[in-house]
């Protein structure tokens, strides 16, 4: 099987692949809760283990290799039940721009910041926003959850899309981590929550609230449907999802100048 985890790598071997244009992926996911019935480690195994085989999928296409995953994340809304740790908002930009900078400063021009936590998605866009002007390399950021939204959609029977600890990351992680899912009474954990009353005011307004607004127990959606074979078809997607990503040569094409040579008769300078 290809290596593409980097902390097994050697460091002649990264440099081969910087040599090689290698695409970098750099997960970003969190630590916190998940209900009564998952571990605290749920998004970060998930985006590892997205992030792992969509290298693989991609490879042979273009080499890709997988930093260790940012578990660290932003997640201040899941701290009423306990077991979460987070970063500020300014620690989680200095980490991911620290982060960053390595990898280009080893010459790698291709990185995907790859998020697996909802909390995360803002900042991580943001981040993006900050650096990509000033950077040397192409970074794009995307999140499993939204770009295989409609392939993991149609894996699910009780809920619309991946909800926090519901019938989706519950059924993933019983392919990743089944000795750590209880599922002892998934049945008694259904929680179906209305986004509309979590972190949205009026009609189209952003309002925080804590994650125990919404929910008594920690969770979103029902686990109850959850099962080793839906899982593994959730995965795959997912996956082939961030792949395609990968290897679409427009997802790493430089940006456009479609500017005039002048315009009111002044010239542009650079």
């Amino acid at each position: 099987m290809i290596e593409v985890d980097w902390a097994r790598l050697k460091a002649h071997e990264l440099r081969a692949l910087a040599n090689e244009n290698a695409v970098v992926i750099l997960p970003i996911a969190s630590i916190e809760q998940h209900g009564p019935h998952l571990p605290v480690m749920t998004d970060t195994r998930l985006g590892q283990e997205v992030a792992h085989r969509a290298a693989r999928k991609a490879y042979g296409t273009r080499p890709v290799v997988v930093t260790p995953v940012v578990w660290s994340g932003l997640s201040e809304h899941h701290i009423p039940f306990g077991g979460t740790l987070i970063l500020s908002h300014d620690t989680f930009r200095r980490v991911v721009r620290d982060l960053i900078d390595s990898i280009t400063r080893h010459g790698f021009r291709d990185i995907l910041i790859s998020n697996s936590h909802g909390g995360n998605i803002i900042a991580m866009q943001q981040i993006l926003d900050e650096l990509s002007p000033l950077s040397e390399a192409t970074l794009v950021a995307t999140t499993y959850v939204t770009e295989a939204g409609e392939e993991l959609s149609q894996h699910l029977e009780d809920q619309p899309g991946v909800m926090h600890a519901g019938e989706a990351e519950t059924s993933m992680m019983m392919v990743c981590e089944p000795e750590l899912v209880d599922d002892s009474d998934l049945g008694g954990l259904a929680s179906p929550m209305d986004g509309n009353k979590f972190l949205q005011a009026g009609k189209g307004s952003y309002r925080w609230r804590p994650f125990a607004h919404v929910t008594e127990n920690g969770l979103a959606g029902n686990p109850a449907r959850s099962n080793v074979d839906k899982g593994e078809k959730m995965l795959e997607a997912a996956a082939e999802a961030v792949a395609r990503l990968i290897c679409d040569p427009e997802t790493w094409a430089l940006p456009n100048d479609l500017r005039l040579d002048c315009t009111g008769g002044v010239p542009f300078r650079d």
